[in-house]
C-alpha cells in the first residue's frame, strides 16, 4: 500500500506545472517560433557535438629550458634489401658521447623479396654447435668444474677476458678499433657458420623500428652495413667481414618522430621513400 502512494506521488511531481488552459491560446505564429527554436536547438546540439568530437590542434613553438635530458626518438625504417644481419644503428653527439649497433628497444624483422616477414626459425638444442678443443683458451680438456672461455684472438682487453661466440670476438676486435677481415679464421665464427648465414640471407630485406634515447644536443644518428668502431678519431664502419663489394642501402621512412605519440600530429617524414618522392 505504501508502495502504491509513493507511486501516485511520483506521478504528481511536475518541476514545470501547467497552467490552466484559459489562461492561454494557441495561434500560427507560436507553433512557427516553437518549430523555428526547436530546429536551432536541435543545429546547436549537433553542432557542439562535432566540435567536442573533433578538437582543433594548436602548434605551439616553446624554447626548451631544461638543461640536459634526453629525447625519444621514435623509427621504423624498412631496408628492401638489405639484410638485417647487416645493417647496424648508430648515434652519437657534440658532447662525445656514442651509441654504436644500439639494440636496446631497437628490434628487427627479416624480410623476404616480396616485403613479407619472415617468422624466425625455431632452434633445435640438439643441433647447437658443441664446444670444441680449439675454442679453449688454456687447450686440453674441459674439467668438470672449468668454465669454458673462448679466445678473442688478440683483441682482449683483460686477461681473462672471454669471448665464446663470433659476436663477442667482433665486439672486443670493435673496441680495438680492428677489422675483421676474415671469419672464417675464427673458430667461434666458422663454428656458427656466419658467412654462411649472411650468404643464406643474401636478398633478404629488413624492417628496423623501436626507440631511441638522445641527449638534447646537436648530434646524429644513421643506419649503415657493418659493425662500427673508431680509428684515429674517425667513424669506420667494418665491411670486410661480409665479403661484399657493395650494399643496397635503398629504404622507405615508415616514421620517423620525437617525444612521445600525439593522435593527430603529422611527422614530415612518415611515410617517405627518398627515392620515389613523387609516391609520397
Amino acid at each position: 500500500m505504501a508502495g502504491r502512494d509513493l507511486v501516485q506521488k511520483l506521478k504528481q511531481l511536475d518541476a514545470y506545472p501547467k497552467i490552466n488552459e484559459d489562461f492561454y491560446s494557441r495561434t500560427l505564429s507560436g507553433g512557427i517560433i516553437t518549430i523555428i527554436s526547436a530546429s536551432f536547438m536541435v543545429l546547436l546540439f549537433f553542432s557542439e557535438l562535432r566540435l567536442y568530437l573533433s578538437p582543433t590542434i594548436v602548434n605551439q613553438l616553446v624554447v626548451d629550458t631544461e638543461r640536459g635530458g634526453t629525447i625519444r626518438i621514435n623509427l621504423d625504417v624498412t631496408f628492401p634489401a638489405l639484410a638485417c644481419s647487416v645493417v647496424s644503428l648508430d648515434a652519437m653527439d657534440i658532447s662525445g658521447e656514442q651509441h654504436l649497433d644500439v639494440k636496446h628497444d631497437i628490434f628487427k624483422k627479416r624480410l623476404d623479396a616480396h616485403g613479407k616477414v619472415i617468422e624466425p626459425a625455431k632452434q633445435d638444442s640438439v643441433n647447437q654447435p658443441t664446444l670444441e678443443k680449439p675454442l679453449q683458451k688454456h687447450g686440453g680438456r674441459l674439467e668438470h668444474n672449468e668454465t669454458y672461455c673462448g679466445s678473442c684472438f688478440g683483441a682482449e682487453t683483460e686477461e681473462d677476458h672471454c669471448c665464446n661466440n663470433c659476436e663477442e670476438v667482433r665486439e672486443a676486435y670493435r673496441k680495438k678499433g680492428w677489422a675483421l677481415s676474415n671469419p672464417d679464421l675464427i673458430d667461434q665464427c666458422k663454428r656458427e657458420g656466419f658467412l654462411q648465414k649472411i650468404k643464406e640471407e643474401d636478398g633478404e630485406g629488413c624492417n628496423v623500428y623501436g626507440t631511441l634515447e638522445a641527449n638534447k644536443v646537436a648530434g646524429n644518428f644513421h643506419f649503415a652495413p657493418g659493425k662500427s668502431f673508431q680509428q684515429a678519431n674517425m667513424h669506420v664502419h667494418d665491411l670486410m667481414a661480409f665479403g661484399k663489394e657493395s650494399f643496397n642501402v635503398s629504404h622507405k621512412i615508415n616514421e620517423i618522430s620525437f617525444g612521445v605519440h600525439f593522435p593527430g600530429v603529422v611527422n614530415p617524414l612518415d611515410k617517405y621513400d627518398p627515392f620515389f618522392p613523387f609516391l609520397n
